[in-house]
């Protein structure tokens, strides 16, 4: 087994060839709460030899991170980004992968320190590879629960799309008998099978 591993990596790093590094390395490190503290994840990226650091205080869940758009906005081919952990990069295994993809595309190299991945060496870009294939896996999970809760939804009556809209004028009757009743909009509005919008602007349209 381990020589097996050992003629992947070899043919992996004959196959894909990094070229060295020579731009600048450039930090990133992200708390989710001011709470939280930036010193342990700012020490290690001092330790790797980086010269800027770019940072978010936010979940990783956001996609609106002005640190990472400013770091992507600087980096240049050649530059190193580091990072403490991946998981400082996204929300989920897919999203990191997606900004790992992001940055090896312009040709800037990627170091996390904690997890030991260093897009230069062959067995970093191996281990790359094999988190892509799960990030894929992920997402064909996703798309089949998707499908299966939709068909689920389908087989107990529920509709898809946008709700009929009130075509018969005996209905804006009955809506309005209903409301003079009692009935409360949401109820009127399943009664009739149309969304509660619709049925505001019918019944002001009879009431015009």
């Amino acid at each position: 087994m381990q020589s097996w591993l050992f003629l992947y990596i070899m043919k992996v790093d004959l196959e894909i060839t990094a070229p060295p590094s020579s731009g600048l390395r450039v930090g990133y490190v992200r708390v989710s709460t001011i709470a939280q503290t930036l010193d342990q994840q700012n020490a290690a990226l001092e330790a790797a030899g980086v010269t800027k650091t770019f940072s978010d205080t936010m979940s990783g869940a956001r996609d609106d991170r002005p640190g990472l758009t400013a770091l992507f906005d600087y980096v240049r081919e050649g530059d190193t980004v580091v990072v403490w952990k991946l998981d400082r990069l996204g929300r989920n295994t897919l999203h990191i992968l997606e900004t790992v993809k992001a940055l090896t595309d312009r040709g800037v190299t990627l170091i996390s320190t904690t997890d030991g991945i260093d897009s230069s060496t062959a067995a970093g870009r191996m281990m790359i590879g094999v988190l892509g294939s799960l990030a894929e896996y992920e997402r064909e999970l996703v798309k089949e629960r998707t499908a299966l809760k939709r068909a689920m939804s389908l087989a107990n009556g529920t509709k898809f799309g946008r709700q009929k809209k009130v075509a018969d004028p005996t209905h804006i009757a009955t809506a309005r008998r209903m409301k003079d009743d009692g009935h409360v909009a949401k109820d009127i509005a399943k009664y009739l099978g149309v969304s509660r919008a619709t049925l505001y602007r019918y019944l002001a349209d009879g009431a015009a």
